[in-house]
């Protein structure tokens, strides 16, 4: 998935720029990507929403560079877009300061030490570009930024050459026509980029499949390509895989791989525990990362609301959230389900774990969430799940 038309924008390298009205960041991030893509005028206050383009700078790769609008914007609809722009911060990994001039006065402005403050804060890579400076020598400068957060595997380092992982990949009234969903897509190439090799079934077929390699196992004992390394599932067949699949064959599934490598898997599995904690009445954030057409079986608003009252045996009020929304104020929620994030960058999904954290509100992620809804407990450290007994 290193290709820059087939690399989501979770996955991508996000550079924001920042500046006063007028700096001259529109005319920088339409000469970088070589493309109109922000409107330049000399009116202050041009740019009123971030602007974002998928561009590849080598070697950093892929990258979705954005426009803001400026941060010294005035008035009740200015304040308003400076919040967006500094909003941008949480899905920021390099971030840009386009200075107004020569002076440099704008570096002692309050404007830029709030905007200092805040990247410091969330230990964001700051570049600065004087206006009128060598775009090329800029470029070369973005280029040689080496990220503190760098992309953690997905299933790459679970697996050695040779292995055998089945997928499972349920393809139901909520699957996209044509295709796998992107989760099931990045974990295919992530195996085979590993060399190991990836056979593919819906829920049903999978006790055929596994019954056919171990017949192959029995008669070619000496392959040692014949064995499962693991079992992934979706997360919404748990409890159907869970009870085909024999116990010597580790299990997990799609969104506790993406958990372990985007958010924080202990934490998630802690907050799983808060199930047992809810009471009649307490609200549940379910959150997204990504928008889609909504199913009528669709899982984030109608599974696990279900499963999650079938497990508890409470009536909660749940609440939700998609895309790039999500609550400032989290004390009102008894506990947050979000999604695996292949949408979100790591930093996005760390920073919503963080301010869980900082309001005392648990959060867990789908899979983990629907597997203790099944009586299956993920672990931590190997990102497998322990089948415990299905309720």
């Amino acid at each position: 998935m290193a290709g820059l038309n087939e690399t989501p924008k979770g996955d991508r390298v996000h550079i924001a720029f920042f500046g006063l009205r007028n700096a001259g960041k529109s005319t920088l991030v339409n000469r970088l990507t070589g493309q109109d893509v922000a409107i330049v005028s000399d009116v202050a206050g041009t740019t009123t929403d971030p602007v974002s383009k998928a561009m590849e700078i080598l070697p950093l790769g892929p990258c979705l560079v954005t426009d803001t609008a400026g941060l010294d914007d005035e008035g009740p609809l200015g304040e308003m877009r400076v919040k967006k722009s500094l909003e941008v911060l949480a899905t920021t990994d390099i971030a840009v300061w386009v200075e107004t001039g020569e002076n440099r006065s704008d570096l002692f402005s309050p404007v830029y030490a709030r905007f200092l403050n805040a990247c410091r804060a969330r230990d964001i890579a700051v570049l600065h570009y004087r206006r009128g400076d060598d775009v090329e020598a800029f470029r070369r400068e973005l280029a040689a930024v080496r990220l503190a957060d760098a992309p953690r595997p997905l299933v790459g380092d679970l697996v050695s050459a040779g292995d055998l992982v089945v997928c499972v990949c349920p393809i139901d009234e909520s699957a996209p026509k044509g295709r796998l969903i992107l989760p099931q897509q990045q974990v295919v190439r992530e195996l085979l980029d590993a060399g190991a090799s990836a056979l593919v079934c819906q829920p049903p077929q999978l006790a055929g499949l596994l019954a056919q390699l171990k017949r192959q196992e029995c008669r070619f004992p000496e392959s040692r390509d014949s064995g499962v390394k693991f079992v992934i599932t979706d997360s919404q067949a748990f409890k159907a895989v869970a009870a085909v699949v024999p116990p010597e064959i580790p299990l997990t599934s799609f969104s506790i791989v993406f958990a372990r490598a985007k958010g924080d898997l202990a934490a998630y599995c802690a907050g799983a525990d808060a199930l047992a904690t809810l009471k009649d009445g307490d609200r549940v954030l379910i959150s997204e990362g990504c928008t889609h057409h909504r199913q009528c079986n669709d899982i984030g608003t109608v599974k696990l609301p279900k499963w999650i009252m079938a497990k508890t045996g409470k009536k909660l009020a749940f609440e939700w959230t998609s895309g790039n929304s999500f609550p400032e104020d989290l004390s009102p929620y008894a506990l947050v389900v979000h999604c695996g994030g292949c949408m979100l960058m790591r930093r996005a999904v760390q920073a919503r774990i963080a301010r869980c954290r900082a309001a005392g509100v648990p959060i867990t992620n789908y899979g983990v969430c629907i597997a203790a809804c099944n009586g299956i407990t993920a672990s931590p450290d190997t990102c497998m799940v322990a089948r415990v007994g299905a309720i």
